[in-house]
């Protein structure tokens, strides 16, 4: 993949207002969902990462099959979490492995071969398969032209799936007979076909009825709509079977004929550098999440949720930073990017210097109304969003693609969400390439305060006054908006008051307490904040006041 960090220069377009139909709409809230949230908001995985095996390059794609994730990109060794590169325990694997989801461990017996980074991983809807694309040409020596299968049950290469695809596979959906895919090839098996083509999941030859066509660019991701009669598409293109889609459309899974798509998440191409694409698809119930890369000023960087069936628009967000990845769990939707400004939720600014978020979550439902102005060329104002909800572990910058990025694919089940990317560390702890996040039921739920923003209060007293007035500015939790904060006279560990209040790393509220009948003499005061999990930090305490 060549996606790159995009550009955040003022540049925004007119846009029409929005009427749309078959919107969901809670009522409008704050972020305020995390591991324990109020009544009727979705909880998220705890912000602890679980040791998981890592790797010494980047993972592109991942998908879960029960509790097992395949993973592909570009690595040449897996090791354990924990250790180091080239340290003890450390095994060979080429761009391809697996992991148990509930433990992080690898599973040794799926051990094989890509002689080209894979790009994109999906399993076939019965779990019984999964199919990896991308730039390779063997898997274990053997020609298996850009596209693989094996089989979940034992592990092994399905050597009878061997389908010739002429270039790079970077999108793939299957039913369990057929598998389609999509990239930047112009023939398969030696017949013409242009960036999109189906094949037979029992040999890998041609389905010769299905033969759409992405006209002008690449394609990147595909998705089956409920019923497996609608394959939807996405990417950079700008047409789909010679007519007008930009970056997302719909076509039958028989024919090939493209059918209708009624909104327009992505913007016209303005030009080389200005523009927006489909970067991954991923289809619960009856709707599909989209995330899309912008490139140039204030193009769609965002995340989209549309029907399946009509592509009727659900939500729009128009959050700044592009997104690579998105998957579902439960009521919340996850995605890797690196987000620097969320002004179209209400939710965290554009800062200078930039700061970035390189994993989110928000609500699967609309929530609201955009609150920013419109993208550039954008075909939407006032659209609905969701909400963001509060998790934010922090994945450090990686440097292996020399693209500067974190994650670029989630995936997991009902009580794990996993990532993969390039990144180092995660909350500052040495974890490269994969890891794993967990329900607060199967989480340590360890993570709290943040430590480096509790400050000692400030006391002060009036000039004649026994009163004594503590201040503070409030921290925050990755996983818990609601923080209790205590105040603490001198050594005594009784408070003599307790206040909750909501906080996140951009809003900060600052807090007062007045100590009315002190004891005679001088005083000093700390803060003691706790979250709903019981992880507990102390302040400093502050100057001695008498």
């Amino acid at each position: 993949m060549r996606q790159r960090r995009a550009g955040v220069r003022a540049g925004l377009a007119a846009a029409a207002t929005l009427t749309l139909a078959g919107a969901s709409f809670m009522p409008a809230t704050t972020a305020g969902a995390d591991t324990v949230p109020p009544s009727g908001t979705p909880t998220t995985v705890s912000a602890d990462p679980l040791p998981t095996w890592q790797v010494n390059g980047v993972v592109w794609s991942m998908t879960t099959v029960g509790t097992t994730v395949y993973a592909t990109g570009n690595f040449t060794k897996a090791r354990p979490p924990g250790v180091a590169v080239g340290g003890a325990g450390e095994v060979t694997r080429n761009n391809i492995l697996a992991f148990n989801l509930a433990t992080g461990n690898l599973i040794t017996s799926f051990a094989h071969s890509l002689n080209g980074q894979g790009l994109r991983i999906v399993a076939s809807p019965d779990g019984k398969r999964v199919y990896v694309g991308g730039e390779f040409t063997t898997v274990d020596g053997k020609a298996h032209n850009r596209l693989a299968a094996f089989d979940t049950a034992t592990g092994a290469l399905v050597d009878a799936f061997d389908p010739k695809v002429g270039n790079i596979v970077r999108g793939i959906a299957a039913t369990n007979s057929t598998v389609y895919f999509g990239g930047n090839f112009f023939n398969v098996n030696g017949k013409s076909r242009t960036r999109l083509a189906a094949v037979n999941a029992s040999n890998g030859d041609n389905v010769d009825t299905w033969r759409p066509t992405a006209d002008d660019n690449e394609v990147y991701a595909l998705a089956m709509a409920p019923g497996n009669e609608r394959v939807l598409i996405g990417g950079r293109f700008q047409k789909l079977n010679g007519a007008q889609h930009v970056g997302i459309g719909a076509v039958n899974t028989t024919t090939g004929a493209s059918l209708p798509w009624s909104s327009k998440p992505i913007p016209t191409k303005l030009d080389s550098t200005h523009f927006s694409y489909v970067t991954d698809l991923f289809v619960s119930g009856d709707t599909v999440f989209g995330a899309a890369d912008g490139e140039g000023g204030h193009w769609f960087d965002g995340r989209f949720a549309a029907k399946a069936a009509t592509g009727d628009l659900v939500w729009l967000d128009n959050c700044y930073g592009a997104t690579y990845g998105v998957f579902s769990q439960g009521q919340a939707l996850y995605s890797v990017s690196h987000a620097h400004d969320c002004s179209s939720l209400g939710a965290f600014p554009e800062t200078r210097p930039t700061t970035w978020h390189r994993a989110l979550a928000e609500t699967k439902v609309a929530t609201g109304t955009d609150k920013a102005p419109p993208g550039s060329n954008s075909n939407y104002r006032n659209q609905p969003i969701p909400s963001l909800l509060h998790w934010f572990p922090t994945l450090s910058q990686g440097t292996f693609t020399k693209q500067y990025q974190a994650a670029w694919a989630v995936t997991g089940n009902d009580d794990y969400v996993a990532m993969g990317g390039e990144f180092p560390k995660v909350n500052g702890k040495a974890q490269q390439g994969l890891v794993r996040f967990a329900v607060k039921a199967k989480a340590p739920n360890k993570t709290g305060p943040v430590k480096a923003d509790l400050a000692a209060p400030t006391a002060s007293k009036s000039w004649m006054s026994t009163q004594i007035k503590v201040s503070w500015k409030t921290t925050w939790d990755q996983d818990n908006e609601a923080l209790t904060y205590e105040v603490l006279r001198d050594a005594g560990t009784t408070p003599l008051t307790t206040i909750t209040k909501n906080s996140s790393f951009w809003v900060r509220p600052t807090l007062t307490f007045t100590d009315t009948n002190p004891p005679k003499g001088s005083h000093t005061y700390r803060i003691r904040v706790k979250d709903a999990l019981g992880n507990t930090l102390t302040s400093a305490a502050s100057a001695s006041v008498g």
